[in-house]
Order: structure tokens, then C-alpha cells, then sequence
């Protein structure tokens, strides 16, 4: 077997792979074009988010046996055709899941506790105590959309917590917490978003979906940016129907996830930048040091399978 690694991934999947001997040709910087040229000659792909693997390229991938994705989502590879042409596709979703997790509640407890803006007043020489009161997770009802690795491990990381949890998955039968839509949008404080995206989910949440809410909510966003729409974010905000936003990725973030477009006349990506009820991080939740292990040894093992 030997495979085409053409993405940047962590020194510990190489590491891995070699101490398994399985063999490979890296070309992370090689356009698309070439590697179509050359793809007939390798087994197996793995790939994070640099392109797209679409119907053109797979129709290029005359031997090819897998395609793995060093992360959680798939929404870049045509998964279904890939399967039509025998082509497994797989990932490391449980690789980051329990990252993702304990990254979406430490943004929550931030927003709630108002740690930001405490930490920066305090370097700055001012001391807010009132100002900065914060309230407490105890108590309050969180609606999980998305139940699979990273839904399933917040819920049960939050378990503790004496919260409330109601867990919606339109993909899945059994599962716990499971809850509907419609009691998520009566009785949710707080709502979180574990869900792939693909045709059905870009822009799962618009304002309409929004105003479906009877209480203000807390909106957490792990998932994927285009799973939501600014413009709904920043009608939240205005209209009080979102008291803060945790988002770990945007909509304006480029195809590789490696940076965001911001254009001076964006006025709603401008205004989540700006605003005190907004807690970011640049598409993080999953990167951690023990998820790099994780992924790296997952991966490794479902290739090995396949020898």
C-alpha cells in the first residue's frame, strides 16, 4: 500500500504511519491539478481541508482504496460518489470530540463569567466588580443539535453541571437525552450546534430559525461556520434574542479553515467582531495536544485495517 498525504497533518501522524510501514509521498503544496495527474498511482488519501475532493478528481483515482480525513468533518469530499466507485471514506471524529467539548464550556463559562472583559479591565488598571457579576451554568436548560462524537461528549461533560440537557438528532434513533425541536425552542437557554455541514445544514440557523425561540438564548458554535448565518447572529444580538454568542468558527472562514475573510464593508461579521457578548477563537475546539495523538493513532489504525 502506499498513500499521498496533500495536506499539512501533525508529525505524529508521519511518525505513526512509518512505524507501521506503511509507505508515502507527501505533497502538501502540490496544486490540485497535479496530484490529479498522478493520483492513479496511490492506494489511499489523506486530507484535512485544502480542497476539495469532488467527482473530477475521484474520477482520476483509478486504484485508489480510501480516503482519510485527518479530522472530524467530511464536507469537503464527495463521500457518496467516492463510495459508488468503492473508495472508503473515513475520519477521526472521536479523535477531537472530548477537545471539542471541554473547548465549547470553557467559551461558555468565559461568556457567563465575563472573563474577557474582567481580565483585559484589570491589566488596564480598572476594577469592576459589579459590572463584571456573572451567572452561573446550574439550572439551566442546554439544547445539543447534533448527537454524534462531539454532541454525546459535551452532554456528557456538562452532566455535572446540574443542567438540563435535551438532544436532538434527526440522523440517529436512540440516543439519550433525546429530545424535539420543538421542546429545544421552548424551553433552551442555551443552544449548541454539533452538526455536519452539507447541503441540508448551510445556514441551519437564519434569523427565522432564531426567532423560533421562546426565551433568549446563548448560541455555542463548534461545528462549522456555515451552519449559521451571521446576519441571524447579529439580529440576535440587536433584538435580545441571542445574550451572547460562543463561536469557534465563522462563516467568513476560507475552504482550508486557516483564516477568515474580514471586508471593511461586512457590517455584520464587523459587528460580531466587535461586540462584548461575542467569545471567538480562530476553529480550535478540537486542537489539542492529546487530540493530535488521538487523530494521528485513528487514522493510522483504520489504514491499517485496510492492508
Amino acid at each position: 500500500m502506499k498513500i499521498i498525504i496533500i495536506d499539512q497533518v501533525s508529525k505524529l501522524l508521519i511518525k505513526s504511519l512509518e512505524k507501521n510501514n506503511i509507505a508515502y509521498d507527501i505533497k502538501d503544496q502540490t496544486p490540485k491539478d497535479e496530484i490529479q495527474k498522478i493520483i492513479k498511482n496511490y492506494d489511499g488519501i489523506i486530507i484535512r481541508s485544502r480542497f476539495v475532493i469532488d467527482k473530477t478528481f475521484i474520477n482520476h483515482c483509478e486504484n485508489l482504496k480510501f480516503i482519510a480525513r485527518a479530522g472530524s468533518g467530511m464536507e469537503n469530499i464527495d463521500t457518496n460518489y467516492a463510495e459508488l466507485k468503492g473508495i472508503k471514506c473515513f475520519n477521526a471524529a472521536a479523535g477531537n470530540a472530548n477537545a471539542v467539548a471541554e473547548h465549547a464550556l470553557a467559551m461558555l463559562l468565559n461568556l457567563f463569567n465575563n472573563i474577557n472583559q474582567a481580565n483585559q479591565e484589570v491589566k488596564n488598571g480598572v476594577w469592576q466588580r459589579e459590572k463584571n457579576r456573572g451567572i452561573e451554568l446550574s439550572g439551566k436548560t442546554i439544547g445539543i443539535i447534533g448527537f454524534g462524537n462531539n454532541g454525546s461528549a459535551f452532554a456528557s461533560l456538562l452532566s455535572g453541571f446540574n443542567i438540563k440537557i435535551l438532544a436532538y438528532d434527526k440522523y440517529l434513533a436512540n440516543y439519550n437525552f433525546k429530545s424535539t425541536l420543538k421542546d429545544i425552542f421552548q424551553k433552551a437557554d442555551i443552544l449548541s450546534l454539533h452538526i455536519n455541514l452539507n447541503k441540508e445544514n448551510t445556514y441551519y440557523v437564519d434569523r427565522k430559525f432564531i426567532k423560533n425561540f421562546k426565551k433568549p438564548i446563548y448560541l455555542i458554535n463548534t461545528s462549522r461556520g456555515k451552519c449559521v448565518k451571521n446576519e441571524a447572529i447579529v439580529y440576535g444580538l440587536k433584538n435580545q434574542k441571542i445574550l451572547g454568542a460562543c463561536l469557534d468558527v465563522m462563516e467568513n472562514e476560507k475552504t482550508s479553515f486557516e483564516d477568515i475573510v474580514v471586508k471593511k464593508n461586512d457590517t455584520n461579521l464587523n459587528y460580531i467582531l466587535r461586540s462584548e457578548k461575542t467569545i471567538l477563537s480562530p476553529h480550535i475546539a478540537g486542537w489539542t495536544k492529546e487530540s493530535k495523538i488521538k487523530i494521528s493513532n485513528l487514522i493510522t489504525e483504520k489504514i491499517i485495517s485496510l492492508k
